[in-house]
Protein backbone atom coordinates (compact mmCIF):
# COMPACT_ATOMS: atom_id res chain seq x y z
CA UNK A 1 0.00 0.00 0.00
CA UNK A 2 1.23 3.69 -0.73
CA UNK A 3 1.62 5.81 2.38
CA UNK A 4 1.33 8.56 -0.02
CA UNK A 5 -2.35 7.74 -1.19
CA UNK A 6 -3.41 7.17 2.74
CA UNK A 7 -2.17 10.51 3.59
CA UNK A 8 -3.72 12.21 0.72
CA UNK A 9 -7.03 10.11 1.25
CA UNK A 10 -7.01 11.42 5.17
CA UNK A 11 -6.25 14.71 4.28
CA UNK A 12 -8.94 14.66 1.53
CA UNK A 13 -11.26 12.87 4.24
CA UNK A 14 -10.49 15.70 6.58
CA UNK A 15 -12.00 18.06 4.21
CA UNK A 16 -15.46 16.60 4.12
CA UNK A 17 -16.60 18.51 7.87
CA UNK A 18 -14.07 20.51 9.60
CA UNK A 19 -15.85 23.82 8.43
CA UNK A 20 -19.08 23.17 9.98
CA UNK A 21 -17.41 21.31 13.10
CA UNK A 22 -15.17 24.38 13.68
CA UNK A 23 -18.16 26.58 13.86
CA UNK A 24 -19.68 24.44 16.20
CA UNK A 25 -16.63 24.46 18.53
CA UNK A 26 -15.96 28.11 18.16
CA UNK A 27 -19.86 29.11 19.16
CA UNK A 28 -18.72 29.94 22.56
CA UNK A 29 -16.50 32.56 21.05
CA UNK A 30 -18.73 34.04 18.43
CA UNK A 31 -21.79 34.11 20.35
CA UNK A 32 -21.48 36.97 22.66
CA UNK A 33 -20.43 38.73 20.30
CA UNK A 34 -23.46 38.76 17.32
CA UNK A 35 -27.08 39.79 18.24
CA UNK A 36 -28.35 36.56 17.87
CA UNK A 37 -26.99 35.69 20.78
CA UNK A 38 -28.11 31.21 22.11
CA UNK A 39 -30.62 31.44 19.86
CA UNK A 40 -27.53 31.22 17.05
CA UNK A 41 -27.56 27.11 17.13
CA UNK A 42 -30.97 26.78 17.03
CA UNK A 43 -30.06 28.60 12.87
CA UNK A 44 -27.06 26.70 12.37
CA UNK A 45 -29.32 23.82 12.63
CA UNK A 46 -32.32 24.76 10.49
CA UNK A 47 -29.79 25.83 7.79
CA UNK A 48 -28.00 22.85 8.10
CA UNK A 49 -30.88 21.02 7.21
CA UNK A 50 -31.89 23.49 4.43
CA UNK A 51 -28.06 23.05 2.84
CA UNK A 52 -29.34 19.15 2.36
CA UNK A 53 -30.91 20.48 -0.98
CA UNK A 54 -27.15 19.85 -2.31
CA UNK A 55 -27.26 16.03 -1.82
CA UNK A 56 -30.50 15.90 -3.00
CA UNK A 57 -30.19 17.34 -5.85
CA UNK A 58 -26.83 15.36 -6.32
CA UNK A 59 -28.33 11.82 -5.55
CA UNK A 60 -31.63 12.65 -7.75
CA UNK A 61 -29.29 13.10 -11.03
CA UNK A 62 -27.29 10.01 -10.01
CA UNK A 63 -30.69 8.31 -10.49
CA UNK A 64 -32.22 9.72 -13.03
CA UNK A 65 -29.49 11.04 -14.97
CA UNK A 66 -26.48 8.80 -14.23
CA UNK A 67 -23.44 9.97 -15.85
CA UNK A 68 -25.12 13.58 -16.72
CA UNK A 69 -22.98 15.34 -13.47
CA UNK A 70 -19.20 15.38 -13.51
CA UNK A 71 -18.58 13.56 -10.19
CA UNK A 72 -15.01 15.05 -10.06
CA UNK A 73 -16.31 18.60 -11.14
CA UNK A 74 -18.64 18.98 -8.17
CA UNK A 75 -15.94 18.19 -5.78
CA UNK A 76 -13.56 20.58 -6.77
CA UNK A 77 -16.71 23.30 -6.86
CA UNK A 78 -17.67 22.60 -3.43
CA UNK A 79 -14.19 22.33 -2.01
CA UNK A 80 -13.65 25.72 -3.47
CA UNK A 81 -16.80 27.39 -2.36
CA UNK A 82 -16.02 25.85 1.36
CA UNK A 83 -12.51 27.23 1.08
CA UNK A 84 -13.38 30.89 -0.21
CA UNK A 85 -16.42 30.90 2.20
CA UNK A 86 -14.40 29.91 5.55
CA UNK A 87 -11.83 32.42 4.57
CA UNK A 88 -14.92 35.18 4.00
CA UNK A 89 -16.01 34.51 7.37
CA UNK A 90 -12.74 35.42 8.71
CA UNK A 91 -13.88 38.88 7.52
CA UNK A 92 -17.24 39.36 8.18
CA UNK A 93 -18.63 37.05 10.97
CA UNK A 94 -19.06 40.43 12.96
CA UNK A 95 -20.94 42.41 10.58
CA UNK A 96 -24.47 43.31 11.18
CA UNK A 97 -27.27 44.53 8.94
CA UNK A 98 -30.61 45.91 9.67
CA UNK A 99 -33.36 43.27 8.92
CA UNK A 100 -36.79 44.53 10.39
CA UNK A 101 -36.12 46.85 12.06
CA UNK A 102 -33.45 44.62 14.19
CA UNK A 103 -29.36 43.97 13.75
CA UNK A 104 -29.34 40.43 12.03
CA UNK A 105 -25.66 38.77 11.17
CA UNK A 106 -26.90 37.55 7.45
CA UNK A 107 -22.97 37.10 6.58
CA UNK A 108 -22.34 34.79 9.03
CA UNK A 109 -25.86 33.26 8.24
CA UNK A 110 -25.24 33.28 4.24
CA UNK A 111 -21.93 31.72 4.91
CA UNK A 112 -22.49 29.08 6.95
CA UNK A 113 -25.43 28.06 4.83
CA UNK A 114 -22.83 27.41 2.00
CA UNK A 115 -20.09 25.99 4.04
CA UNK A 116 -23.11 23.10 5.31
CA UNK A 117 -24.36 22.88 1.58
CA UNK A 118 -20.60 21.95 1.10
CA UNK A 119 -20.17 19.72 3.53
CA UNK A 120 -23.60 17.90 3.15
CA UNK A 121 -22.71 17.44 -0.46
CA UNK A 122 -19.51 15.90 0.19
CA UNK A 123 -21.49 12.93 1.91
CA UNK A 124 -22.69 12.21 -1.42
CA UNK A 125 -19.24 13.00 -3.47
CA UNK A 126 -16.38 12.47 -1.27
CA UNK A 127 -17.13 8.32 -1.09
CA UNK A 128 -18.28 7.55 -4.21
CA UNK A 129 -14.51 9.03 -5.21
CA UNK A 130 -13.22 6.72 -3.10
CA UNK A 131 -14.31 4.20 -5.76
CA UNK A 132 -11.90 4.78 -7.68
CA UNK A 133 -9.21 3.40 -5.29
CA UNK A 134 -8.72 0.36 -4.09
CA UNK A 135 -10.52 -1.10 -1.03
CA UNK A 136 -8.00 0.05 2.26
CA UNK A 137 -8.79 3.10 1.34
CA UNK A 138 -11.83 4.00 2.21
CA UNK A 139 -11.03 3.33 6.20
CA UNK A 140 -8.29 5.64 5.72
CA UNK A 141 -10.99 8.02 4.23
CA UNK A 142 -13.16 7.69 7.42
CA UNK A 143 -9.98 8.37 9.33
CA UNK A 144 -9.58 11.85 8.14
CA UNK A 145 -13.49 12.07 8.20
CA UNK A 146 -12.78 11.89 11.82
CA UNK A 147 -10.45 14.13 12.27
CA UNK A 148 -12.59 17.07 10.77
CA UNK A 149 -14.48 16.86 14.11
CA UNK A 150 -10.94 16.86 16.19
CA UNK A 151 -8.55 18.64 14.55
CA UNK A 152 -10.85 21.74 15.24
CA UNK A 153 -11.60 20.69 19.03
CA UNK A 154 -8.47 20.49 19.65
CA UNK A 155 -7.32 24.16 18.11
CA UNK A 156 -10.31 25.44 20.15
CA UNK A 157 -9.07 23.50 23.49
CA UNK A 158 -5.84 25.78 22.54
CA UNK A 159 -7.45 28.83 21.70
CA UNK A 160 -9.16 28.28 25.58
CA UNK A 161 -13.02 28.91 24.15
CA UNK A 162 -15.60 28.44 26.63
CA UNK A 163 -13.31 28.52 29.76
CA UNK A 164 -15.28 30.08 32.32
CA UNK A 165 -14.12 31.40 35.91
CA UNK A 166 -16.50 32.19 38.77
CA UNK A 167 -15.73 35.20 40.42
CA UNK A 168 -17.11 36.42 43.83
CA UNK A 169 -19.72 39.31 43.26
CA UNK A 170 -22.97 40.87 45.51
CA UNK A 171 -26.70 40.92 44.32
CA UNK A 172 -28.91 43.55 45.88
CA UNK A 173 -32.26 42.37 46.88
CA UNK A 174 -33.31 45.48 47.97
CA UNK A 175 -32.61 49.07 48.93
CA UNK A 176 -31.07 47.22 52.35
CA UNK A 177 -30.26 43.89 51.50
CA UNK A 178 -27.79 42.08 49.73
CA UNK A 179 -26.09 38.56 49.65
CA UNK A 180 -22.70 37.12 48.20
CA UNK A 181 -23.51 34.90 44.76
CA UNK A 182 -20.51 34.01 41.98
CA UNK A 183 -20.73 35.47 38.77
CA UNK A 184 -19.52 33.42 35.44
CA UNK A 185 -15.96 35.14 34.07
CA UNK A 186 -15.34 34.41 30.48
CA UNK A 187 -11.39 33.63 29.99
CA UNK A 188 -10.11 35.62 26.93
CA UNK A 189 -9.28 33.78 23.95
CA UNK A 190 -5.72 32.98 23.45
CA UNK A 191 -6.02 34.18 20.03
CA UNK A 192 -9.42 35.66 17.95
CA UNK A 193 -12.11 33.91 15.64
CA UNK A 194 -10.60 35.61 12.84
CA UNK A 195 -7.68 33.30 13.15
CA UNK A 196 -9.55 30.98 13.83
CA UNK A 197 -11.77 31.05 10.67
CA UNK A 198 -8.39 30.96 8.49
CA UNK A 199 -7.25 28.16 10.01
CA UNK A 200 -10.60 26.11 8.45
CA UNK A 201 -10.21 27.93 5.75
CA UNK A 202 -6.17 26.42 5.17
CA UNK A 203 -7.70 22.75 6.27
CA UNK A 204 -10.08 22.96 3.14
CA UNK A 205 -7.28 24.51 0.93
CA UNK A 206 -5.33 21.42 2.14
CA UNK A 207 -8.22 19.01 1.05
CA UNK A 208 -8.52 20.68 -1.80
CA UNK A 209 -4.70 20.05 -2.67
CA UNK A 210 -4.90 16.26 -2.06
CA UNK A 211 -7.72 15.79 -4.14
CA UNK A 212 -5.93 17.68 -7.05
CA UNK A 213 -3.27 15.17 -6.11
CA UNK A 214 -5.42 12.28 -5.92
CA UNK A 215 -6.41 12.47 -9.33
CA UNK A 216 -3.00 13.32 -10.76
CA UNK A 217 -0.18 12.28 -9.05
CA UNK A 218 1.66 9.24 -10.70
CA UNK A 219 2.08 6.95 -7.30
CA UNK A 220 -1.20 7.31 -6.71
CA UNK A 221 -2.20 6.17 -9.97
CA UNK A 222 -0.71 2.87 -9.11
CA UNK A 223 -3.36 2.63 -6.42
CA UNK A 224 -6.59 2.93 -8.39
CA UNK A 225 -8.68 0.22 -9.01
CA UNK A 226 -9.18 -1.51 -11.94
CA UNK A 227 -12.56 0.08 -12.60
CA UNK A 228 -12.81 3.05 -14.44
CA UNK A 229 -15.64 5.28 -13.53
CA UNK A 230 -16.65 7.88 -16.19
CA UNK A 231 -18.61 10.79 -14.36
CA UNK A 232 -19.73 8.01 -11.83
CA UNK A 233 -21.10 5.62 -14.24
CA UNK A 234 -19.00 2.14 -14.08
CA UNK A 235 -17.98 1.46 -17.56
CA UNK A 236 -17.46 -2.49 -16.11
CA UNK A 237 -17.76 -4.68 -13.81
CA UNK A 238 -15.06 -6.67 -12.35
CA UNK A 239 -14.80 -9.00 -8.98
CA UNK A 240 -12.03 -7.29 -6.80
CA UNK A 241 -9.15 -9.59 -6.86
CA UNK A 242 -7.61 -9.34 -2.96
CA UNK A 243 -10.21 -7.63 -0.65
CA UNK A 244 -9.07 -6.46 2.83
CA UNK A 245 -11.36 -8.95 4.71
CA UNK A 246 -13.33 -10.95 2.22
CA UNK A 247 -17.30 -10.82 2.75
CA UNK A 248 -19.85 -13.15 3.25
CA UNK A 249 -20.77 -14.18 0.02
CA UNK A 250 -24.04 -16.51 -0.64
CA UNK A 251 -23.61 -18.83 -4.08
CA UNK A 252 -26.40 -17.57 -5.59
CA UNK A 253 -27.44 -13.77 -5.60
CA UNK A 254 -30.19 -12.53 -3.41
CA UNK A 255 -31.16 -9.18 -4.77
CA UNK A 256 -30.76 -6.61 -7.73
CA UNK A 257 -29.18 -4.03 -4.99
CA UNK A 258 -25.45 -3.53 -5.58
CA UNK A 259 -23.66 -7.14 -6.69
CA UNK A 260 -26.18 -8.65 -5.07
CA UNK A 261 -24.86 -10.16 -2.07
CA UNK A 262 -27.64 -9.27 0.56
CA UNK A 263 -31.15 -9.47 0.57
CA UNK A 264 -34.00 -6.51 0.12
CA UNK A 265 -34.46 -7.00 3.62
CA UNK A 266 -30.36 -6.95 4.37
CA UNK A 267 -30.49 -4.26 2.80
CA UNK A 268 -33.19 -2.66 4.10
CA UNK A 269 -31.34 -3.60 7.86
CA UNK A 270 -28.42 -1.91 6.83
CA UNK A 271 -29.74 1.42 6.16
CA UNK A 272 -31.90 1.94 8.94
CA UNK A 273 -28.76 0.70 10.98
CA UNK A 274 -26.92 3.69 9.04
CA UNK A 275 -29.72 6.31 9.22
CA UNK A 276 -29.86 5.52 13.09
CA UNK A 277 -26.41 5.78 13.70
CA UNK A 278 -25.99 9.12 12.01
CA UNK A 279 -29.26 10.37 13.72
CA UNK A 280 -27.48 10.07 17.06
CA UNK A 281 -24.36 10.96 16.39
CA UNK A 282 -24.47 13.90 14.13
CA UNK A 283 -27.79 15.96 15.50
CA UNK A 284 -29.67 13.87 18.43
CA UNK A 285 -26.75 13.26 20.98
CA UNK A 286 -24.44 16.78 19.79
CA UNK A 287 -27.54 18.96 20.81
CA UNK A 288 -27.67 17.82 24.27
CA UNK A 289 -24.07 17.04 24.82
CA UNK A 290 -23.72 20.49 27.31
CA UNK A 291 -26.87 19.79 29.01
CA UNK A 292 -25.46 16.37 29.64
CA UNK A 293 -21.53 17.39 30.69
CA UNK A 294 -21.72 21.09 31.61
CA UNK A 295 -23.48 20.04 35.13
CA UNK A 296 -20.05 18.32 35.93
CA UNK A 297 -18.13 20.47 35.59
CA UNK A 298 -16.26 22.80 32.16
CA UNK A 299 -13.33 20.19 32.43
CA UNK A 300 -16.05 17.32 31.88
CA UNK A 301 -17.53 18.88 29.10
CA UNK A 302 -14.53 20.04 27.30
CA UNK A 303 -13.12 16.48 28.24
CA UNK A 304 -15.95 14.85 26.87
CA UNK A 305 -16.14 17.01 23.44
CA UNK A 306 -12.73 16.43 22.65
CA UNK A 307 -11.94 12.91 24.07
CA UNK A 308 -15.54 12.11 21.64
CA UNK A 309 -13.71 13.76 19.11
CA UNK A 310 -10.52 11.44 19.70
CA UNK A 311 -12.78 8.24 19.26
CA UNK A 312 -14.32 9.19 15.84
CA UNK A 313 -10.54 8.46 14.15
CA UNK A 314 -9.83 5.67 16.55
CA UNK A 315 -12.75 3.80 16.12
CA UNK A 316 -11.45 4.06 11.53
CA UNK A 317 -8.15 3.27 12.95
CA UNK A 318 -9.78 0.02 14.47
CA UNK A 319 -11.51 -0.68 11.40
CA UNK A 320 -8.25 -1.19 9.47
CA UNK A 321 -7.25 -3.88 11.35
CA UNK A 322 -10.55 -5.53 12.55
CA UNK A 323 -13.08 -5.09 9.36
CA UNK A 324 -15.69 -7.41 10.79
CA UNK A 325 -18.75 -7.27 8.70
CA UNK A 326 -21.37 -9.70 10.76
CA UNK A 327 -24.57 -8.07 10.52
CA UNK A 328 -25.22 -9.78 13.72
CA UNK A 329 -22.34 -8.15 15.74
CA UNK A 330 -23.54 -4.55 14.01
CA UNK A 331 -26.76 -5.24 15.51
CA UNK A 332 -24.86 -5.97 19.13
CA UNK A 333 -23.13 -2.51 18.78
CA UNK A 334 -25.56 -0.18 17.45
CA UNK A 335 -28.04 -1.59 20.90
CA UNK A 336 -24.99 -1.08 22.79
CA UNK A 337 -24.34 2.73 21.52
CA UNK A 338 -27.82 3.10 21.71
CA UNK A 339 -28.27 2.01 25.34
CA UNK A 340 -24.96 4.58 26.48
CA UNK A 341 -26.85 7.04 24.15
CA UNK A 342 -30.05 6.58 26.24
CA UNK A 343 -27.82 6.84 29.62
CA UNK A 344 -26.64 10.63 28.04
CA UNK A 345 -30.10 11.76 27.21
CA UNK A 346 -31.57 10.84 30.88
CA UNK A 347 -28.78 13.21 32.57
CA UNK A 348 -29.33 15.35 29.96
CA UNK A 349 -33.18 15.88 30.71
CA UNK A 350 -31.89 15.43 34.42
CA UNK A 351 -29.78 19.03 34.00
CA UNK A 352 -28.86 21.05 35.81
CA UNK A 353 -28.82 17.70 38.83
CA UNK A 354 -28.27 14.98 37.32
CA UNK A 355 -27.22 11.68 39.11
CA UNK A 356 -23.84 12.05 41.19
CA UNK A 357 -24.06 15.53 40.11
CA UNK A 358 -21.60 16.53 43.21
CA UNK A 359 -19.39 13.41 42.89
CA UNK A 360 -16.14 13.31 41.01
CA UNK A 361 -16.99 10.02 39.77
CA UNK A 362 -20.25 11.50 37.60
CA UNK A 363 -18.01 13.34 35.65
CA UNK A 364 -15.83 10.34 35.04
CA UNK A 365 -18.85 8.28 34.12
CA UNK A 366 -20.09 10.94 31.19
CA UNK A 367 -16.92 11.46 30.03
CA UNK A 368 -16.34 7.54 29.36
CA UNK A 369 -20.04 7.05 28.14
CA UNK A 370 -19.58 10.04 25.23
CA UNK A 371 -16.23 7.77 24.07
CA UNK A 372 -17.64 4.87 24.18
CA UNK A 373 -20.71 5.78 22.51
CA UNK A 374 -18.57 7.43 19.52
CA UNK A 375 -16.56 4.50 19.94
CA UNK A 376 -19.19 2.16 19.41
CA UNK A 377 -21.33 3.53 16.63
CA UNK A 378 -18.70 5.33 14.12
CA UNK A 379 -17.25 1.21 14.17
CA UNK A 380 -20.53 0.86 12.91
CA UNK A 381 -20.60 3.34 10.69
CA UNK A 382 -17.07 2.10 9.30
CA UNK A 383 -18.06 -0.99 8.81
CA UNK A 384 -21.14 -0.33 6.70
CA UNK A 385 -19.31 2.18 4.23
CA UNK A 386 -17.00 -0.83 3.90
CA UNK A 387 -19.88 -3.15 2.78
CA UNK A 388 -21.59 -0.63 0.70
CA UNK A 389 -18.38 -0.03 -0.48
CA UNK A 390 -17.92 -3.59 -2.09
CA UNK A 391 -21.68 -3.29 -3.09
CA UNK A 392 -20.28 -0.99 -5.64
CA UNK A 393 -20.21 2.93 -6.59
CA UNK A 394 -24.21 3.77 -6.63
CA UNK A 395 -24.33 1.97 -3.15
CA UNK A 396 -21.48 4.32 -1.93
CA UNK A 397 -24.41 7.28 -3.63
CA UNK A 398 -27.11 5.89 -1.55
CA UNK A 399 -24.81 5.88 1.88
CA UNK A 400 -24.07 9.46 1.31
CA UNK A 401 -27.71 10.00 0.89
CA UNK A 402 -28.87 7.94 3.95
CA UNK A 403 -26.20 9.48 6.38
CA UNK A 404 -28.23 13.23 5.65
CA UNK A 405 -31.63 11.47 6.10
CA UNK A 406 -30.61 10.30 9.24
CA UNK A 407 -28.74 13.60 9.96
CA UNK A 408 -32.01 15.77 9.17
CA UNK A 409 -34.36 13.65 10.50
CA UNK A 410 -32.52 13.74 14.20
CA UNK A 411 -31.80 17.63 13.50
CA UNK A 412 -35.93 17.69 12.70
CA UNK A 413 -36.78 16.15 15.90
CA UNK A 414 -34.45 18.07 18.38
CA UNK A 415 -35.08 21.09 16.87
CA UNK A 416 -38.45 21.88 18.89
CA UNK A 417 -37.37 19.97 21.91
CA UNK A 418 -34.46 21.97 22.99
CA UNK A 419 -35.30 25.42 21.06
CA UNK A 420 -39.15 25.79 20.89
CA UNK A 421 -40.11 23.64 24.48
CA UNK A 422 -37.39 23.87 26.20
CA UNK A 423 -37.54 20.41 27.94
CA UNK A 424 -33.73 21.14 28.70
CA UNK A 425 -32.52 23.20 31.39
CA UNK A 426 -28.78 24.77 31.80
CA UNK A 427 -27.76 25.49 35.15
CA UNK A 428 -25.66 28.35 35.81
CA UNK A 429 -21.64 27.07 36.34
CA UNK A 430 -21.04 28.92 39.57
CA UNK A 431 -24.30 28.93 40.89
CA UNK A 432 -26.56 26.03 40.79
CA UNK A 433 -26.82 23.92 43.38
CA UNK A 434 -27.64 20.55 43.61
CA UNK A 435 -29.38 18.43 46.93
Amino acid sequence: MSVLTHLLACLFGMGSWVSINGLWVELPLIVPQIPEGWYLPSYLSVLIQMANVGPLFVTLMHRFRPGALSETAVVYVIITLGTMASFLLGFFWKETVVVAGAPRSVALLVLTFFLAAVDCTSSVTFLPFMMRLKPQYLTTYYIGEGVSGLLPALVALVQGVGVVHCINSTVSQNATESFPTFQAQHQPANFSAEVFFFFLSAMMLVCLVAFLLLNYHPAVAKEKTKDRYINGVNEKNWVEKRPMVEPYRPERQKSSFGVGTYSWMQVFYIFVILAWTNALTNAVLPSVQSYSCMPYGNNAYHLSATMAAVSNPLACFIAMFFSIRSLWLMGVLTFLGSGIGAFIMSMATLSPCPLLVNDVWGGVIMVVAWIVFVLTLSYVKVIIGVILRDEGHSALVWCGAVVQLGSLLGAVTMFPMVSVYSFFASGDPCNTRCP
